[in-house]
């Protein structure tokens, strides 16, 4: 084969990956879309409005001596390696 006939059938090959590439690429835009389609269809509408604020429970709020400790624990860490301060 002469080297023009090579770059032709190059060409050719280089042409079919990459439609089938985007061919593929197509197909899975078009799946996605219809899945989220679908999935808005059947997921329920978001969580119910609330007339007010939420507080979080009294459950979740640190201990003031623990938040005390754990400030003065990072404190001599960051003295203790030379970390920078912010």
């Amino acid at each position: 084969m002469m080297v023009g006939g090579l770059m032709i059938e190059g060409l050719r090959l280089m042409v079919i990956g990459m439609g089938i590439v985007f061919a593929f690429l197509l197909v899975l835009v078009v799946s996605l879309r219809l899945m989220s389609v679908v999935a808005r269809r059947l997921a329920p509408d978001g969580p119910a409005a609330s007339s007010g604020p939420v507080s979080a429970p009294a459950a979740d709020v640190p201990d003031p001596a623990l938040v005390a400790v754990i400030a003065a624990a990072v404190h001599r860490y960051r003295r203790k390696r030379g970390a920078p301060r912010r």
